[in-house]
């Protein structure tokens, strides 16, 4: 728990449902549902407690800070991939519930906790990712996908060009979202196939596993 006050670096992650205002009263209250459903689910497989995250619930989505000892690359990578694994199975047995397609955006930076959430630079370069015209764009033209992932550019150059657990650079392209005046740089993965429900790869997130081996 960050205390009101106190200035601190974290990992913040956002998530948005798409077309979410589109839905009526009963499909919005049923992707809700499945959207905790889907990121506990991906959490848990990941090894990650959300109970100790900060979560800030909005109708659409959430923003969260994770712990001050979250493994950065491992949440890209590995909560990225089981978020998306989920989505799958959910759209192969989910029946007649309305999609569930989202957009998810991460940045490291600073914050503390105000009196209606978190509060600082962090979580509104995490907002204008999630926002930015392109990321919306690039969800709306993959028929194949239901999870865009985009980055700010800090952590992009800190993290994901490390290449831990597998992070291929090379994926993302740069973005620029210009919002009030104001310039946020990102990088946006590019689409590719949902996780194979039949070939999954599980990689235990301790102290044998090692940061060199891929996810998924």
């Amino acid at each position: 728990m960050i205390r009101p006050g106190e200035l601190v670096y974290r990992l913040v992650v956002a998530v948005d449902i798409e077309s979410y205002s589109r839905l009526n009263t009963v499909e919005q209250y049923e992707v809700q549902a499945d959207l905790g459903d889907v990121l506990d689910q991906a959490a848990t497989r990941a090894e990650l407690d959300r109970e100790t995250w900060d979560r800030e619930i909005r109708g659409d989505g959430e923003l969260s800070v994770l712990p001050a000892d979250t493994d950065v690359a491992w949440v890209i990578a590995r909560f990225t991939w089981e978020l998306e694994r989920a989505l799958a199975e959910r759209k192969a047995h989910g029946g007649r519930r309305p999609p569930l397609r989202l957009r998810l955006a991460m940045h490291y930076g600073t914050l503390t906790q105000g009196r209606f959430g978190p509060v600082g630079q962090a979580p509104i370069v995490v907002s204008r990712l999630l926002d930015a015209r392109v990321a919306r764009a690039a969800l709306a033209r993959s028929s194949q996908r239901d999870l865009v992932l985009i980055v700010s550019a800090g952590l992009y150059h800190d993290v994901v060009e490390t290449g831990f657990y597998g992070l291929d650079a090379g994926r993302f392209s740069p973005v620029r979202v210009t919002v009030k005046g104001a310039t946020y740089c990102g990088y946006l993965d590019t689409p590719r196939p949902a996780p194979d429900q039949h070939r999954v790869t599980v990689l235990a997130h301790s102290a044998a596993a090692s940061p060199f081996r891929a996810v998924g």
